[in-house]
């Protein structure tokens, strides 16, 4: 894994210069639960001090970056990540249980993650999503292929807020997507079937008999399954 990311880091390394603390790769790559094509390779750049001719001159590594297919890193300063715990307690959370140092200290290991705000940044993000879900669905609801998508990549990200939800519910929660569904579904008592139908889709195991009207009604019950999710965390309140 190393190996694959020396050029980027020595381009990092080569625009930051000494102002460049840390670079860790966070996510379902480092998590063991990469799937090509599908996952991204998520990183944190960790600088001493960031201004915007420190971001101009990232222009030219990042968009070699951009065009293998990645998205561009998120960049904080060292002083603002130990600041920064209790305002993004969702994502330090998924950075503590699945990070990889890549270059430099490891600058999360001192984040101090508060939960007083967990529940409502839980809500609001699986909210959001599912927003975004409801807007997206009216474009592909007429493709068997687009609503697969849809499906597929949607629910990556509302396995990442499950983990949220387990914790929650005094949990501690699994590194890999399906187990975290899992085990959200088991507490939740809600129906696991159409997650497991979209995980099938993304390993291209389910997807020969899958037409526009079954593909609609699998959606359907997926969207049923997540309203009842955030049913299950609004209630926390």
């Amino acid at each position: 894994m190393r190996h694959y990311f020396e050029d980027f880091i020595d381009d990092l390394k080569s625009t930051h210069g000494d102002n460049l603390a840390s670079v860790i790769l966070y996510g379902s790559a480092a998590a063991g639960d990469f799937i090509p094509h599908e996952s991204d390779y998520n990183l944190l750049v960790a600088l001493n001090r960031i201004t915007p001719k420190d971001l101009r001159n990232a222009h030219a590594c990042m968009r070699e970056w951009g065009r293998m297919g990645h998205p561009v890193p998120v960049y904080f300063t060292v002083e603002e990540l130990n600041d920064a715990g209790d305002v993004f307690p969702i994502e330090f959370h998924f950075m503590e249980r699945a990070r990889k140092v890549l270059y430099g200290r490891d600058v999360l290991a001192d984040v101090k993650i508060s939960d007083r705000y967990l529940r409502h940044q839980t809500e609001f993000e699986l909210r959001s999503k599912l927003i975004k879900l409801r807007r997206e669905y009216i474009h592909a609801s007429a493709s068997t292929e687009d609503l697969v998508e849809l499906m597929s990549e949607s629910l990556t990200s509302f396995s990442a807020l499950f983990r949220a939800v387990l914790l929650l519910l005094g949990l501690e929660p699994p590194v890999k997507k399906e187990a975290i569904v899992d085990l959200t579904v088991k507490n939740l008592k809600i129906d696991r079937r159409p997650f497991d139908k979209i995980f099938d889709i993304r390993e291209n195991v389910a997807t020969d008999n899958l037409t526009e009207g079954s593909a609609n009604e699998l959606f359907a019950e997926y969207m049923d399954q997540i309203e009842k999710v955030i049913d299950a965390v609004d209630e926390m309140g």
